[in-house]
């Protein structure tokens, strides 16, 4: 299958599917000597994984990753890391039904007309399962930002229509509640609406906003690899992801260039600064030194237990009821997805810009 690679100079393959043996990641292009132990990616894959509470599915699996190459002694040796999940809690006879009909909302039929074979259980590779190796991926890439003092982190801004206030927000908050909202309160009335949700045998969808702190301005290129076409693609990569924004978003569509445009200004030390950050710390596809800020709108979750009509493989109609353990939400295990996502793609630019500049070569050698 092609498109199973991501990136330039760091580049992240993932492998497997949701009900195989296995699945995991290859990590190419990581600079010898970080330290890197499998504790590292663990505390991100701990954030993605399934059965931590009653909104997200209820398939048991650890999700415990094996480095299984291009780490010695706690450090990166500069060859690709091989990392691996082991799937075991796998209940494919779940998923029977589906083997000849079409689930509203997957990509059951579409598989079926690229390929004319598909992984029925579970969804195979389209299954959510595949981040696991974008995560793990991600943490290798988190680890190099943290290096050179540039922090990523995200957030559930929503779920359906509940929305974190922020005169309330806290980052601390974050980590210490099931949505990963920055809003304890927002956060309790989340999970209310969710619990309804579940009664009527539905889902919701929610949005996902992630910043990047202290990055450098000049980081991107102008044309194809502007800096915010590589995040929206990698964002929108994540399978329920339906829409992406940066800075102001969409909202620039009603505001005027006197209120859009960021003025520059100089911060006590000289250092230029923008006194707004509309654009959301990307202009002309480069970064700007202010914050980067993207978010992400994510998708019911489809696999629901209303009945629902659909056709089978062969053109007849029928009714289907999914059967088998599924989120009501898929917002919150993405929350990580959209931090490993941002952070591969900001290191791959990272290190494509170290041969921007003559003088940037010359240091790099001490010449």
């Amino acid at each position: 299958m092609a498109g199973s690679v991501y990136g330039k100079l760091f580049a992240v393959s993932t492998w497997g599917e949701s009900h195989g043996k296995a699945l995991g990641v290859v990590v190419d292009g990581c600079p010898a000597g970080l330290e890197l132990t499998e504790s590292d990616v663990q505390r991100m894959l701990d954030r993605r994984k399934p059965g931590q509470s009653q909104f997200t599915t209820a398939r048991k699996e650890g999700d415990e990753v094996q480095i299984l190459s291009g780490v010695f002694e706690g450090k990166t040796t500069g060859t690709p890391i091989s990392m691996m999940v082991w799937n075991k809690d796998q209940r494919s006879r779940d998923y029977g039904q589906i083997a000849y009909s079409y689930r509203p909302g997957h990509a059951d039929y579409t598989f079926d007309q690229k390929y004319g074979i598909r992984d029925y259980r579970g969804g195979g590779r389209s299954s959510g399962r595949e981040t696991i190796g974008r995560v793990a991926g991600g943490a290798v890439a988190m680890k190099i930002l943290k290096e050179l003092g540039i922090e990523v982190y995200a957030y559930t801004k929503s779920i359906g229509p509940v929305q974190i206030d922020p005169a309330k927000f806290n980052k601390e908050e974050i980590l210490n509640n099931k949505m990963y909202m920055p809003d304890v309160d927002a956060a309790k009335e989340a999970e209310e609406y969710l619990k309804t949700k579940i009664h009527e045998q539905d889902s919701s969808g929610g949005i996902i906003e992630c910043i990047v702190k202290n990055m450098p301005a000049g980081i991107g290129d102008t044309v194809f690899d502007k800096l915010d076409a590589n995040l929206a693609k990698a964002i929108m990569s994540i399978g329920a992801v339906k829409g992406f924004e940066i800075g102001d978003g969409f909202a620039v569509a009603e505001s005027t260039g006197s209120v859009n445009n960021d003025e520059f200004d100089l911060d006590a030390d000289g250092h230029v600064i923008k006194k707004t950050n509309h654009a959301g710390g990307i202009l002309g596809g480069m970064s700007d030194g202010s914050d980067i800020i993207i978010r992400a709108a994510i998708k019911p979750t489809p696999s629901i237990s209303r009945e629902q009509h659909t056709i089978t493989k062969d053109g007849k109609k029928t009714d289907m009821v999914i059967h088998g353990r599924h989120d009501p939400i898929i917002v919150p295990r993405a929350v990580v997805v959209v931090e490993a996502m941002t952070a591969i793609t900001i290191v791959d630019l990272l290190f494509s810009n170290m041969a921007s500049r003559m003088d940037y070569v010359k240091t790099i050698y001490n010449l």
